[in-house]
């Protein structure tokens, strides 16, 4: 499938040139801070040296107030509190980050995790009477409850307080719980919109840290769990959750956890980035809670016992292995389901089998993108003969307003633009299928359906050197919202050097140059190892990026190849 290339529109020249001068960086530099909205040198200094200084208030947000005063009393009337999370590793991370700071210094608190295939996603009955039979009288989530009406109702006719920390979109009804913090809250004027839920807990944190007299560098220590939290729920990563990653990255580099070391590769240097959380630690944790329960990952993240976090890291590292293996085989069977269904032209593809783990849907959901570009929802068998999918999206297509429209035929469903979950009666699963196709159909526009390479900047590889590269490492941690820098260098030859590399000797790594400069660059070109003849024979323009690795104690430098377009004759 050929990509689109995109070329982000440049800031003006003079403005570009004016910004370089007063920073004494190189031009493409200077493009690069605009496009992110970075024109004084104030701006550039604190973009490329965050501070914890520069951390917002916690008490801007909406009930804060309200929620440390009730933990602060449940705590004098030694109630028994209980943390309540997600089974994603957003919601993990934030159990066992406030687990671990409120039992710090109180003991009447204990953690709940409800189970992915008996309860599903977010605040359950089972929940709130496992809180009534062993008498907690206030929970805590973290990462969900911000739609749970009915059921924060119920526990608040069995005399259980609520205080709800979670990020998504609220509805148009707040739970009657005593605080519910959630900077999307139409009402919040908090400045952060777009925390993790590991985010919004760490603010309650330190509210109650201000409260209780607790030193900053104490709360800072919880950082790393933040910074995994928002690498792996894909929040934009600007204002102030790039403050947090910036410094949970540090943590995570400079001091692990216990039950952290086992994740890290045994080189970790300045190299470690938000893509190691995203791609190693990340799935890891959620195998935990997709193949199992993600009671395991909560305590490999709270043990203190090396010995301990090594046997649950090592059943963790196998359910992870459990859960590529199911995903790949799901992947292959959805592909072969798509074609004798007749969907390899659709809008959309929907695929349903009954014996698909519920686990790995959403994985397989992201990799059917990954071959066909569109709209995709994976179902399976859910409780109670219900089907239930995950749904994933492509750019700028909300699979969440077109689920909307076919809410008719959905028992459930929630979630948010690119990404969704849903529940629908088995009897309904044809009607709905054909009913989204059609929405899809209407409603998608024909740039949506092609996959985009946004560009940042057009360069020549002789502005490339390592001072660059250094300048290019201060725009790191990179995520949404700050995504590593593309290039586009045109009229670019190989270079007369090149290997094979992988299993199946997929993957290039080679020389080039551009006009006609002696000096030549090392690039690698993933899956790319087929096109090594027309490389040889042919100029082109690449898209690529610039990345450091670190091997043997040494730091390389390295263009990595995204796509290419061969001038053929």
């Amino acid at each position: 499938m050929q990509n689109r290339w995109v070329l982000r529109s440049k800031s003006d020249k003079d403005q570009i040139n004016t910004l370089a001068e007063e920073l004494n960086f190189p031009v493409e530099i200077a493009c690069l801070l605009l496009q992110r909205k970075i024109d004084t040198f104030d701006k550039t200094k604190s973009f490329f040296k965050p501070s914890l200084d520069e951390l917002h208030d916690p008490f801007l947000m909406k009930d804060m107030e309200i929620a440390t005063e009730r933990i602060l009393l449940a705590i004098e009337k030694k109630e028994k509190i209980l943390i309540y999370g997600d089974y994603d590793v957003d919601g993990t991370t934030s159990v066992a980050m406030f687990y671990m700071f409120l039992h710090s210094f109180y003991e009447k608190v204990e953690y709940y995790i409800p189970d992915r295939y008996q309860e599903g996603y977010g605040v359950s009955y089972q929940g709130v009477d496992y809180a009534i039979e062993n008498n907690f009288s206030l929970i805590i989530t973290l990462d969900c409850g911000i739609k749970e009406v009915e059921k924060v109702l119920y526990a608040k006719e069995n005399q259980i307080d609520f205080i709800v920390c979670d990020h998504h979109l609220p509805g148009e009804i707040l739970p009657p719980a005593v605080a519910n913090l959630d900077p999307q809250r139409p009402d919040c004027e908090y400045p952060c919109k777009h925390l993790s839920g590991c985010g919004v807990g760490f603010k309650l944190m330190q509210a109650l840290s201000q409260k209780k007299n607790i030193s900053s560098p104490d709360i800072y220590s919880y950082l790393d769990l933040v910074a995994i939290s928002i690498a792996a729920d894909i929040v934009p990563l600007v204002e102030e959750n790039r403050i947090l990653t910036y410094f949970g990255l540090r943590q995570l580099i400079e001091k692990p956890r216990v039950g952290l070391k086992f994740f890290l590769p045994k080189e970790v240097r300045e190299t470690f980035s938000v893509s190691n959380i995203v791609f190693g630690i990340a799935p890891k944790i959620n195998a935990a809670g997709r193949i199992s329960h993600a009671h395991n990952a909560v305590e490999l993240l709270i043990s203190k016992n090396e010995i301990e976090a090594r046997r649950i890291y090592s059943q963790i590292n196998e359910l992870n292995n459990e859960r590529r293996e199911l995903d790949a085989n799901i992947t292959t069977e959805a592909i072969l389901e798509i074609k004798k269904t007749g969907q390899t032209e659709s809008y959309s593809t929907v695929v349903y089998n009954k014996n698909w783990h519920k686990g790995v849907i959403g994985i397989v959901a992201s990799r059917l993108i990954e071959e066909y570009y569109r709209p995709t929802l994976v179902f399976t068998e859910g409780k109670n003969d219900d089907l239930v999918a995950s749904a994933r999206s492509v750019v700028g297509f909300d699979i969440y307003s077109a689920l909307e429209r076919t809410s008719e035929y959905l028992e459930q469903f929630g979630g948010h633009m690119y990404a969704a979950g849903l529940t629908l009666k088995k009897e309904n699963f044809i009607p709905f299928k054909e009913k989204f196709e059609t929405v899809v159909k209407e409603t998608i526009k024909e740039n949506q359906r092609t996959p985009v390479i946004e560009i940042d900047e057009e360069i020549s590889l002789k502005s490339i050197n390592k001072r660059f590269f250094k300048l290019i490492h201060y725009f790191e941690p990179f995520g949404p919202g700050n995504l590593r820098p593309v290039f586009l260098a045109k009229n670019v030859s190989f270079g007369g050097y090149f290997t094979l590399m992988g299993r199946e000797k997929e993957h290039l790594k080679m020389t080039v140059f551009q006009d006609n400069l002696k000096n030549s660059f090392e690039v690698i070109a993933f899956k790319m190892g087929h096109l090594i003849h027309k490389f040889e024979k042919y100029p082109f323009d690449m898209v690529f990026s610039l990345y450091e690795n670190f091997w043997q104690g040494k730091t390389f430098y390295q263009l990595q190849i995204k796509d290419v377009l061969f001038k053929e004759e």
